[in-house]
């Protein structure tokens, strides 16, 4: 890393999430070990083999104003209600419209909107249709939206890698802040996918858990009894600045947003390459970009999904990256993984466990699996040390996508 290179902060948090409307109230519920996944009622939940979801806390429909709320996707919701309150804990900086960007991404997009359109299309024709549809349905729509709330003209982009979309998306934007097309980004992700269709393809393709009489034990990262992840939705956003920016203001620092890494497996469409040589790369490549060594990295966030064959390599991985001393912990197990969302609410997570020095335990784990060499948290949260630490936020996605994000405190 170049001594002269300009350093990214994060000055503001905003999410919205299964366990919590909110940052409080989300972080509040994983140091309390609270699952956030619930059977679903809806009118479809007959027609699927999986039935409960990690359903918001807090619809955010409730929380924005009706007529903006109509003209929404649902992803959108959400990351309309995160953003602004990350926008206003960071202070909700007085910045020029043109050096001020959005980079926020969902991996499926106004998936709800697209479906409930055509219904409204076959049943009742064109006209019957809002006119917000494209809009709404629109992979950007959640970042086009956040620009125009926030006057953003330095670039509103929406970075789309699967299950990687907002860890992606934090990375794009750190890039932006380095190179000097902006002094404050807005990033992260989005996903609101909870449908039946969507359940039923993630079904065929055998990748979701079907405990159905245990929804709250469902999702179980690197328990040996895990048999698929659990559907979530919500947002997580992250307000970033360049370090003389934020200084100069005085803004509240709460981390800093070091390195990042990327990679492409070239594998296969949907499952991991078996000896974890793209997780390992993108690890390797964001521990370089930071300027840090295994040995500085105290914490990991995993990707850890439930699914059988994913969990236990990215941790192989993890050892031979990083090593086996970090602490490792899945927020999945309690949130469900929010696909594109993923990587912004946990970003959120890993900033947090910087900011108070503690790593929420993974739930739900009664028997440890085979082959795991590194540092599971469960049981009980855990104390990261004092002095200089750093922490890794790792999202992979279907196509063989792998980000890594280095988040070092304050």
């Amino acid at each position: 890393m170049s001594a002269n290179r300009v350093r990214v902060v994060v000055t503001g948090l905003g999410a919205t999430t299964p366990v919590g409307g909110d940052v409080t109230s989300t972080w509040t519920a994983l140091l309390a070990g609270q699952s956030g996944v619930k059977a679903l009622t809806t009118d479809w939940i007959d027609t699927v083999p999986v039935k409960f979801a990690g359903t918001a806390a807090v619809d955010p429909a409730e929380v924005l104003p009706r007529p903006e709320a109509r003209r929404l996707d649902r992803s959108e919701q959400f990351a309309m209600v995160a953003s602004r309150e990350a926008w206003q804990d960071a202070g909700s900086p007085e910045v020029p419209p043109e050096r001020l960007g959005v980079v926020v991404s969902s991996g499926i997009g106004g998936i709800n909107t697209t479906l409930s359109a055509y219904d409204t299309y076959r049943e009742r024709g064109w006209n019957r249709l809002s006119p917000f549809t494209v809009p709404m349905l629109m992979p950007n729509g959640p970042a086009a939206w956040i620009g125009l709330d926030l006057g953003a003209q330095a670039g509103v982009h929406a970075t789309v890698s699967a299950c990687a979309s907002g860890a992606e998306a934090i990375g794009h934007a750190m890039d932006m802040i380095r190179v000097g097309r902006a002094d404050v980004v807005v990033a992260g992700g989005t996903e609101a996918a909870i449908h039946g269709l969507n359940i039923a393809a993630f079904a065929a393709a055998r990748a979701m858990s079907t405990r159905n009489d245990d929804p709250a034990g469902a999702s179980r990262p690197w328990d040996r009894g895990r048999d698929g992840f659990v559907l979530g939705e919500g947002a997580g956003i992250v307000v970033l600045e360049s370090e003389e920016h934020a200084r100069a203001r005085g803004a509240h620092i709460y981390a800093y947003c070091s390195g990042v890494g990327y990679s492409a497996d070239a594998h296969h469409i949907t499952q991991p390459e078996p000896d974890g040589r793209g997780i390992i790369m993108a690890m390797t490549q964001a521990l370089t970009d930071a300027g840090v060594t295994g040995h500085d990295i105290k914490h990991v966030n995993a990707h850890a999904t439930s699914t059988p064959a994913g969990d236990v390599g990215e941790v192989q991985a993890v050892a031979k990256a990083i090593g086996t001393h970090p602490l490792v912990t899945s927020t999945k197990s309690m949130t469900g993984h929010l696909l594109g969302g993923a990587g912004g609410i946990e970003s959120v997570f890993t900033i947090k466990a910087l900011q108070e020095r503690v790593v929420p335990a993974t739930i739900n784990i009664d028997d440890l699996d085979d082959g795991i060499e590194v540092d599971i948290v469960h049981g009980k949260n855990r104390t990261l040390p004092d002095g200089d630490v750093a922490a890794v936020n790792n999202s992979f996605g279907f196509g063989g996508h792998n980000v890594t994000v280095v988040f070092k405190g304050a």
